[in-house]
């Protein structure tokens, strides 16, 4: 725990691969001339904006004993983010993703997973004491996927729950990587329950939900007794917040957006690394708003660069962003 005035580690579960994002914007993946080499991965992007924001982070995952492997591993140590949760598997590369960033900005998604080394990670492999000292455990859907990752999964949200750490939930659907959309709506929502802070996207609320009307009714029928904070981030359009006593939005700031990667995990840790120390904030709206109005100015600064890591901001390029706002 937390001690000496030392802040309160973030422990992020999960995947970290390659994006490779074509060159030129706004071309389909076979138009592509060709390719440059992102690192990504939700859970991997979150532990680095935490560590970007002057916070403490840790990630945990499995990835290949491969030159893409440890060339990810010394990127989150170059990052400040603890390693010791990271295993490599010599019988599995790590995973690859192709991203198109289409004329819009929005990104559409081909996988290389067959299997990949983050799919294979067991539960006894799991550095338990690091989840152990965890304060904030935050963790995505992708995991849920296939075995053995969904139980080392499921005993790491256990010990980081019987730890007392509070549990963030980004569900992050990648609809191609799932066998069909019903399986996926069926684990994503099997953990459902369990997490205190859980983040969707406009698109997600849809999935989940079934409704195309993005609006409280539809937000609160995902409510449940143990969460603290439900947030549904709108993109452009800024985000809800739904607390036990309180709900609301923040308004957006705009940008020229070249690449919305990451733009999602760079919202995540900034509003994690603000109430990992004290989190009576999710009880105090005014407090709440600041922090969330923070978190969308980390959320569209991120969008101004291609890539997600390369574009995650630091505190003081934020505060000097929201100066000039």
């Amino acid at each position: 725990m937390a001690s000496n005035g030392e802040k309160g580690l973030i422990v992020s579960f999960g995947e970290m691969l390659i994006d490779f994002v074509p060159t030129e914007s706004g071309v389909s993946l076979a138009e592509a001339p060709g390719f440059l080499k992102a690192p990504g991965g939700a859970p991997a992007n979150v532990a680095i904006a935490v560590s970007r924001l002057g916070g403490r982070s840790a990630f945990v995952g499995k990835l290949g004993d491969d030159e893409f492997g440890h060339m990810l591993a010394g990127i989150l140590r170059k990052n400040g983010v603890a390693d010791q949760g990271i295993n490599f598997d010599k019988g599995a590369r790590t995973a690859l993703a192709f991203v198109t960033l289409r004329a819009d900005g929005d990104r559409e998604f081909m996988f290389y997973r067959n299997p990949s080394a983050d799919m294979l990670l067991r539960p006894d492999e799991l550095n338990l004491e690091l989840i152990r000292s965890a304060k904030v455990f935050h963790y995505g859907s992708i995991s849920l996927i296939v075995e053995p990752c969904r139980s080392a999964h499921l005993k790491a949200m256990e010990v980081a729950k019987e730890a007392g750490a509070l549990l963030s939930y980004d569900p992050n659907l990648r609809e191609p990587l799932w066998p069909s959309k019903e399986e996926a709506k069926t684990q994503i929502m099997s953990i459902w329950d369990k997490a205190e802070i859980i983040k969707v996207s406009d698109v997600e609320l849809e999935f989940l939900t079934g409704s195309n009307k993005i609006d409280d009714e539809t937000a609160l029928s995902l409510w449940h007794p143990n969460l603290k904070l439900l947030l549904v981030t709108l993109g452009e359009k800024g985000c809800r917040y739904y607390a036990k006593n309180f709900r609301g939005s923040v308004d957006p700031f705009h940008v020229d957006a070249v690449d919305t990667t990451g733009a999602g995990d760079s919202f995540v840790g900034a509003l994690l690394n603000k109430i990992a120390d004290d989190q009576s904030i999710l009880e105090d709206e005014e407090r709440l708003r600041k922090v969330l109005r923070f978190a969308n100015a980390c959320g569209a600064i991120t969008t101004t660069k291609k890539g997600a890591i390369p574009a995650l901001p630091s505190e003081a390029e934020v505060v000097s962003f929201l100066e000039g706002k």
